[in-house]
């Protein structure tokens, strides 16, 4: 997939940063874009600003309506959740007013700033951690790399003979685009994109008969429930967590089941700024 052409195409005329280096292209995270104020590169040393003009409620909305593809029920549907996941896989996060109903936060509107998470395919990085597979947990603050090792692992493990099921809540993992993978996650990969966990992994447990489990972003008490339950039905366990480390995660109750009832093996943690891996057995 050409991310750098996918990511243009959302954004609005104006908008577009200019020439970047393939090298710099890569250690972009984010584009952030502010109504009022010029558009941002985000990398791994903070922001830089680019362009002459500023964003405007315009653009944002125009980002919007690209990124759902114009789908009124897409943008209502995903903005309760802060975001709409647009063709590659891409996230398009966004903030402004909330609207409610029953207590509970259902859409945005007046749109006031929007940031793009942009994927990165990095072939072989995972390798060192495919080989003698055991149930891997990956660490580290956001937008440091999490998910591409999380995809380069599910590819390798796929790819080396393991039946892997992919449990893609925002479509970012595998990027699917009307039933095609933006990304290469393997020859033995399935993937169910959408949908909460719980119910999402019980669907995989019983349908694909999958010997590894992969998902994204444990942060929720019932996140680690479908681990705890994934681990009881016999397969190994492939997911990502913000955590500056184990101890940072040992810090926060809702990891503590996982933490005690041992059902991560391994972490990895992605230091920041560097992207180096630590390997750490727990």
């Amino acid at each position: 997939m050409d991310t750098r052409q996918s990511v243009l195409r959302l954004l609005p005329e104006g908008l577009r940063p200019g020439a970047i280096p393939e090298a710099e292209w890569q250690n972009i995270q984010e584009i952030r874009l502010r109504c009022g104020r010029r558009p941002a590169l985000l990398g791994s040393r903070g922001e830089r600003s680019y362009g002459s003009r500023p964003v405007t409620g315009e653009d944002l909305q125009k980002l919007l309506q690209r990124a759902s593809e114009a789908s009124p029920y897409a943008v209502r549907s995903s903005l309760r959740q802060g975001y709409v996941t647009a063709r590659g896989g891409i996230r398009a996060a966004f903030c402004g007013e909330a609207v409610r109903e029953g207590g509970h936060i259902v859409t945005l509107r007046a749109i006031s700033s929007a940031a793009l998470r942009l994927p990165h395919e990095v072939r072989g990085i995972g390798a060192r951690y495919a080989e003698n597979f055991i149930s891997t947990l990956i660490l580290s603050p956001p937008g440091g790399g999490k998910t591409t090792l999380l995809r380069d692992m599910v590819r390798l493990l796929s790819d080396g003979g393991r039946r892997v099921s992919v449990l893609d809540e925002r479509g970012e993992i595998a990027g699917f685009v009307e039933g095609v993978a933006s990304f290469d996650v393997g020859e033995r990969t399935d993937v169910l994109t959408g949908g909460e966990k719980g119910e999402g992994a019980m669907l995989l447990l019983r349908a694909m008969n999958p010997q590894v489990l992969a998902m994204d972003e444990i942060t929720a008490a019932e996140d680690c429930e479908v681990c705890l339950n994934a681990v009881g039905c016999g397969v190994e366990l492939l997911a990502t967590a913000h955590a500056a480390g184990v101890e940072d995660l040992g810090r926060r109750a809702v990891y503590e089941p996982l933490l005690r009832r041992g059902v991560f093996r391994r972490a990895l943690v992605i230091e920041p700024v560097t992207r180096r891996i630590r390997e750490v057995y727990l």
